[in-house]
């Protein structure tokens, strides 16, 4: 009984540590949320703008480029998000993994989630330089005027 106890025991404190990783996997789960939705707006503009692509005035055609590098921009971010939810569940499992297999995990779940941080903001950053290239459509409707 007493090593059932503690089985328990040690499989709650993996739980409670595991819990703050969760979290992050929901955050991570709304800003790839935010990201998609943009994305799929970026796809829905490229392709009416592509429609008339005979007629279009040199601002239109601006605006396909400008659409064209904001969604390589949204596509990093997404896929860094990913990543960087990926190596959040590894981290998760490698906490179970651990203290299933009665071994010191640390190092690694430091190395995961750094690198899980790393690829969290660097996916951020392209999804601030999306933002930034997303206010030149303001621009180009300034020109056309």
């Amino acid at each position: 009984m007493q090593i059932v106890a503690e089985n328990l025991t040690t499989v709650a404190h993996v739980i409670q540590m595991a819990v703050a990783p969760v979290f992050l996997l929901t955050g991570i789960g709304a800003i790839l949320s935010v990201l998609t939705g943009r994305l799929g707006r970026l796809v829905d503009r490229f392709r009416a703008l592509s429609e008339t692509r005979e007629t279009l005035p040199a601002a239109q055609a601006r605006e396909l480029t400008i659409l064209t590098v904001r969604a390589h921009w949204v596509h990093w971010a997404i896929t860094l998000c990913t990543a960087s939810a990926l190596f959040v569940a590894i981290v998760i499992g490698a906490l179970f993994m651990g203290a299933v297999a009665n071994i010191d995990p640390s190092r690694i779940v430091s190395i995961l989630f750094i690198v899980a941080m790393t690829s969290l903001i660097i996916g951020l950053g392209c999804f601030l330089r999306e933002i930034s290239l997303s206010v030149h459509i303001f621009d180009l409707g300034k020109e056309s005027s």
